[in-house]
């Protein structure tokens, strides 16, 4: 029957692999609990599943928050080793109700009325004092199952098993044969589920509740007062979000993005400052100034910044009040270097000029040239005479 369902749980396994379980009989255990988990109408808002090993020691293979699909379920359940050792069942009921039934491991809120199950089976006695541990737990609402295997003693079996025991404990000769109670735990966790049937009017989800029936909403949806109709939550008011930087609500669920200079990190939560400055993210002509997620361009030495802020132009080095020439400046390029008006020399400073000093000394040329001039004027001078005598 499709509206015959399990009723939503929280179902815990408590499976014993001590030393008096062979190998081969936990493999038969682990076939049972896949079969259990495909008669569950599993998911995260109808039955959530967690499996716990014990021995000497108790393993939480997975709690109720980890799967909510069986193909995952029965995966992880294929990969459980046996632990093989003592028979402290005590011990794992104790740690199912301190590590497990929490909402932090995916136990949902006592509010929800979602009923909390455990199912333990062993094929021996335990080795600690499991009646009280047992009461403990049956008196914080969870509701106890006991399997007995082979060797198992009935009298801890229906000490730690709720009541009426007659539909809390079971036995089984072998475990090759425990798969068969998967069928009397089907109609002990069937209920007629009458959200199938098609007849309720909530807007998205409907939660079978014995009889009758709750609606909810979808993850991002609230229920509004009518306890029918959902509305979509803000999802980026504050306090609602994990975003650095910014929230983009979409449709009751949001996303991250960050400010202008900062990338979203791999979390999709956090941002960190971007470097603007890199090659290829900026349209400065010669210098990128980075500045905390933004950035501004520069010119070098010798160059301004143009009005648009990013180009830039040489500067005339040789205008006035740039230079330290004293008389004059010789721009080069991007450089100059200093001269002297005519007369002047420039100074060692390469700065400042001094007045040339003329030198009075005739050189040996000079010289010639001028006694060839005194003799020629000298040959001149007498042939007139001589003439003149005539």
């Amino acid at each position: 029957d499709a509206a015959c369902k399990n009723r939503p749980l929280d179902l815990v396994f408590i499976i014993d692999s001590s030393r008096s379980v062979r190998p081969e009989e936990f493999e038969k255990v682990k076939i049972f609990l896949a079969k259990m988990i495909d008669t569950l109408d599993v998911g995260e808002r109808t039955t959530r599943v967690a499996v716990m090993n014990y021995a000497s020691t108790v393993k939480v293979e997975f709690p109720l928050r980890t799967y909510f699909d069986k193909t995952s379920m029965k995966e992880a359940v294929s990969h459980i080793e046996p632990l093989s050792a003592g028979t402290m069942t005590g011990l794992a009921i104790q740690t199912a109700m301190d590590e497990v039934f929490t909402e932090e491991m995916g136990t949902r809120p006592a509010t929800f009325n979602i009923p909390k199950v455990v199912i333990v089976v062993t094929d021996g006695r335990p080795q600690d004092q499991v009646e009280d541990v047992a009461a403990s737990a049956r008196t914080a609402g969870i509701e106890i199952y006991a399997v007995g295997v082979g060797r198992a003693d009935m009298q801890s079996l229906r000490a730690m098993a709720s009541e009426p025991l007659d539909e809390h404990v079971f036995y089984v000769e072998t475990y090759g044969v425990i798969e068969k109670l998967t069928s009397k735990f089907r109609e002990t966790f069937c209920a007629v589920n009458v959200c199938s049937l098609g007849t309720h009017d909530c807007e998205q989800v409907c939660v079978s509740h014995g009889a009758s029936y709750l609606c909810d909403c979808y993850e991002g949806y609230t229920l509004n007062p009518d306890k029918r109709s959902c509305s979509a939550v803000d999802m980026c008011e504050p306090g609602r979000h994990k975003c650095d930087q910014i929230c983009v609500s979409n449709n009751g669920s949001y996303a991250c993005e960050c400010y202008e200079g900062y990338t979203l990190n791999p979390d999709k939560t956090t941002c960190s400052a971007t470097d603007v400055c890199a090659p290829g993210k900026h349209d400065c002509a010669q210098v990128c100034l980075s500045n905390d997620g933004s950035y501004s361009c520069d010119c070098f030495e010798g160059y301004t910044l143009n009005p648009d802020k990013k180009t830039c132009s040489a500067v005339d080095m040789c205008a006035p009040g740039r230079h330290d020439c004293e008389q004059v400046c010789v721009r080069d390029d991007l450089f100059y270097t200093c001269d002297c008006y005519q007369g002047y020399t420039l100074n060692p400073d390469k700065k400042t000029c001094s007045k040339a000093v003329t030198s009075s000394l005739v050189t040996t040329e000079e010289s010639c040239k001028c006694e060839a001039i005194a003799a020629l004027q000298d040959s001149v001078t007498s042939r007139l005479e001589a003439l003149s005598m005539k």
